[in-house]
């Protein structure tokens, strides 16, 4: 581990860097902030304009910037043209290689980027193993031996084949560099508004008039406080138009009007921690308007009162669930008020369910899901809200044109998303309900088929034939299964909840703590990766728990309501 003094020399050396190349901190500073978090951005004193740190564009490492790097430039175009690699290869590839060269002109920024992360790819087999029974821990298993047979199969060649180019190295390339490099550009990248004539300033005005350029774009790229807000490292992408184009033979993002979203690292301004309360929020000023500095990234002050002096500026990374935090970022929220639980049905299990041809079939005429999201807000609308929510639910397939099936009393309280139910009615469908359906599609297109059904169609037979508890009993079993796996091997809920009551988290090196650690007091020491892993997987029983209450509530309601209209 690096002293104190090794850390303020790299830190010295990295300002110095970004100051020559023209960064400017304006109202705050880089410094360590803990051994969780590393480096982080602080107030320094108070910007009259709000802009704290401007950084250059020319500063930030983007799939262009590689393309056109003087040494690897000619290579990488060459693979890229060919098809070798796409964007984030190309920057993942980059980054390997910057790493293993001595002379790299951007070694002050990579000497401060973490060595150890808190993703479960990092994880020791002893702490991996408390995500059994979440959907992260086969992720990860998939995800690193992925990782692994792409670096075995095409990255070592190819980062040799750079390297030959510098013949200057620090060392022979490994698997645990390209773990690294993926580790930075998932935890540090940024989706870029670039202007097209900043990344493509070669397209000449012909190929610029196909892009339908607008004269407001002179003005500072600035986002307004609505969706449209960029904080941090969020983006919506329903609010960008994702036409991937390609221009010069170079695929980029998406292209709205004469923007160009690039993913990049920007030195500097991603040393801003994550905080679902934002301090600051980055924006791109094309002109110079804003901050004297044309074609810069700047951090903004997103507070109304000055910042206390030496206070932590963040930003947000976007509402994320631990799932996604603990798989990019190596870290989770205790109680995340955006944590979410993923249900799925294993497409696998279709061949073996009976009329399983004709099933599959109906399923991709509605165009159903077969998972979904459910985000712990749906509670808030749901039987057991506390609050009075009586919102109107758009239930497209939820009406009956013979009229012998009514719209069940209890649309509004369901939190299931409609397109997951209306794969689980297909699924769950019995052999007189299946006959019900091709009859009442037949009566409406045709015997002769004159046209085809459209998919609402398709869901509102589905739905008359078959109502709603079949799939409710379904997603309640499917709730069942979801709750035995994550309790196997961790117990229950109240289980993970008496162990984080006793952790105290110890930041002591892998391989010094084997296990947990009782230092009389009766708290458990333990890494910060098993008390993020027990955070999580808490988090995903309890939402189970939740949601299972729901659905049982859910399926006793429309059985009742079911024998209700048999007897009448």
């Amino acid at each position: 581990m690096a002293t104190l003094e090794e850390e303020e020399a790299r830190l010295e050396r990295f300002l110095q860097w970004l100051q020559l190349n023209g960064a400017q901190l304006r109202g705050c500073k880089i410094k360590y902030s803990d051994s969780s978090k590393g480096c982080g951005v602080y107030s320094l004193n108070d910007a009259s304009d709000g802009v704290l740190l401007v950084v250059p564009l020319d500063l930030a490492i983007t799939p262009m910037r590689v393309l056109q790097d003087p040494l690897l430039g000619s290579e990488c175009r060459a693979m890229f043209t060919e098809g070798e690699v796409d964007d984030r290869f190309l920057m993942n590839l980059f980054l390997t290689v910057e790493r293993l060269r001595k002379n790299s002109s951007w070694k002050p920024y990579l000497d401060m980027l973490s060595t150890t992360f808190g993703n479960p790819l990092w994880f020791t087999d002893d702490e991996l193993l408390e995500l059994r029974g979440t959907a992260l821990y086969r992720a990860t298993e998939l995800q690193k031996k992925s990782l692994l047979n792409l670096y075995n199969g095409k990255v070592k060649d190819l980062v040799n084949k750079l390297l030959i180019l510098d013949g200057n190295l620090e060392r022979e390339v490994s698997f645990e560099d390209f773990l690294w490099a993926n580790s930075i550009f998932w935890t540090r990248a940024l989706n870029i508004p670039l202007p097209q004539s900043f990344v493509f300033p070669q397209i000449n005005e012909e190929q610029n008039s196909c892009f339908s350029m607008d004269k407001s774009s002179e003005a500072p790229f600035e986002h307004s406080s609505t969706n449209e807000m960029i904080n941090g490292k969020n983006v919506k992408e329903c609010d960008v138009t994702r036409d991937n184009i390609e221009v010069n033979r170079v695929e980029v993002t998406s292209v709205q009007k004469d923007t160009v979203w690039v993913e990049g690292l920007v030195p500097g301004i991603d040393f801003c921690n994550h905080d679902l309360k934002a301090a600051a929020t980055w924006e791109v000023d094309r002109t110079g308007s804003v901050t004297g500095v044309p074609f810069s990234m700047y951090l903004l002050s997103a507070v109304q009162c000055p910042f206390q002096i030496e206070k932590e500026i963040s930003i947000s990374y976007g509402n994320k669930g631990n799932e996604e935090l603990l798989f990019l970022y190596g870290f989770v929220i205790d109680n995340n008020p955006d944590d979410y639980l993923m249900v799925h049905y294993p497409v696998e299990a279709i061949e073996s369910i009976p009329f399983s041809d004709s099933k599959s079939q109906l399923l991709e005429a509605q165009k159903a899901d077969m998972r979904c999201l459910l985000h712990r807000s749906l509670l808030d609308r749901g039987f057991f809200s506390e609050g009075n929510n009586n919102t109107e639910v758009d239930q497209t397939s939820n009406y009956s044109w013979s009229g012998q099936r009514k719209i069940p009393s209890y649309v509004n309280k369901l939190v299931f998303p409609e397109g997951f139910l209306t794969a689980l009615r297909t699924i769950a469908m019995r052999e007189d309900e299946l006959f019900k359906v091709s009859s009442l599609l037949e009566e409406l297109v045709g015997s002769e088929g004159e046209r085809q059904p459209t998919d609402a169609e398709v869901r509102a037979a589905v739905w008359e034939a078959c109502g709603d508890s079949g799939a409710l009993q379904l997603l309640v079993d499917l709730l069942h299964v979801k709750m035995t796996d994550l309790e196997e091997y961790s117990g229950t809920e109240d289980c993970d909840s008496e162990l984080l009551g006793k952790a105290c988290i110890t930041e002591w090196p892998k391989g010094e703590l084997t296990g947990d650690a009782n230092d009389g007091s009766g708290r458990i020491m333990m890494s910060r990766n098993k008390w993020s892993s027990i955070v999580y997987r808490r988090g995903q029983k309890q939402l189970t728990r939740l949601f299972l209450k729901e659905a049982e509530h859910a399926l006793q309601l429309s059985l009742s309501e079911q024998d209700a209209e048999n007897s009448s």
